[in-house]
């Protein structure tokens, strides 16, 4: 196992906060981020399915490729947003140690 952890999604969503504003013809975060909500979803929803095909065939290889690719998009909405990381990691440090059933429940879910 090396040492990169989960740092790393802090870092990454550094360079992709740097990168609003900067050239879309070199940048493909910076376009994502001029094209808006609707094509950050478009590409955040075809990752996900994209993930989710993996999680059925069972190729690790494929499925940490792609769950990378959901991560990156994921990133990317939160930044289009305005959505820190550390808010997201509050929002489940809050959550630890809950059933998931239960924390649910909580916000009206089936």
């Amino acid at each position: 196992m090396s040492d990169i952890d989960g740092t790393i999604l802090d870092r990454l969503f550094g360079v992709i906060a740097a990168r609003r504003g900067a050239d879309p013809a070199t940048s493909y975060t910076a376009k994502l981020l001029r094209d808006g909500k609707g094509a950050i979803a478009k590409k955040l929803g075809e990752e996900a399915f994209e993930t989710g095909i993996e999680v059925i065939k069972g190729d690790r290889v494929r499925l940490t490729a792609e769950s990378a690719d959901l991560l990156y998009h994921l990133l990317v909405a939160w930044a289009d947003a305005g959505i820190a990381p550390a808010e997201v990691w509050r929002a489940l440090e809050a959550r630890q140690g809950r059933s998931g059933i239960a924390e649910k429940q909580s916000r009206g879910g089936n």
